[in-house]
């Protein structure tokens, strides 16, 4: 008798862009790290080391299988890891969604886009050129303007104690996006989710 081993079969994929290690935790630059951990959260999985340069958990939503990942080249090099667990899980660049930071966004505000050019996003950037192609699902996190001439600098400085609140309210409303975008078209996730800027009470 032979015994076929059952291909673990990804419908959608997630990921979510950052840079590695804990110096970089709390970045502007790893807001999409920060969604997709909350949206791991929410569904009771960890991240663990992948077969190519990022972490990934598999879970289930509404019966459909899920694959969420964070790579962990950095920024500059996102386009590796989403290119390997694309041809390993035989992934459609239609079933794509990319988590990222855009500076030229209001704090806590978001965009999703089906698809379109990098927009000086460097993550995105690799993302198109290693893959090649454009026309994936992307959710820009606004982490407001850089208030300081180097862009690098603001981009990897940590979120101010007064903005952590908006910072966690949009995680939270980016994993909801996320799990619309699993759960329905684009388009309407779309209507839904994007905002010009967060609503939070203090």
């Amino acid at each position: 008798m032979i015994h076929s081993k059952k291909r673990y079969l990804i419908v959608k994929l997630i990921v979510g862009l950052g840079n590695p290690g804990s110096k970089y935790d709390g970045t502007r630059h790893n807001i999409g790290f920060e969604v997709v951990d909350a949206l791991a959260a929410r569904f009771g999985e960890d991240f663990r080391s992948g077969k190519g340069e990022y972490d990934f958990c598999k879970t289930k939503h509404r019966g459909e299988e899920v694959l969420l990942v964070k790579p962990t080249t950095y920024m500059n090099l996102s386009g590796k890891a989403v290119r390997h667990a694309m041809a390993f899980y035989k992934i459609s660049i239609l079933d794509i969604l990319v988590i990222c930071d855009d500076f030229n966004l209001p704090l806590g505000a978001v965009r999703i886009r089906p698809s379109g050019t990098d927009g000086g996003q460097n993550g995105l950037k690799n993302i198109i050129q290693l893959v090649g192609r454009n026309d994936f699902a992307r959710l820009r996190v606004g982490i407001g303007a850089p208030k300081v001439q180097n862009a690098s600098s603001f981009v990897l400085g940590k979120f101010g104690e007064s903005e952590l609140p908006i910072v966690e309210e949009t995680a939270r409303f980016c994993a909801d996006a996320a799990c619309s975008f699993l759960e329905t078209d684009l388009s309407k996730t779309m209507t839904k989710f994007n905002r010009k800027a967060p609503e939070v009470t203090t």
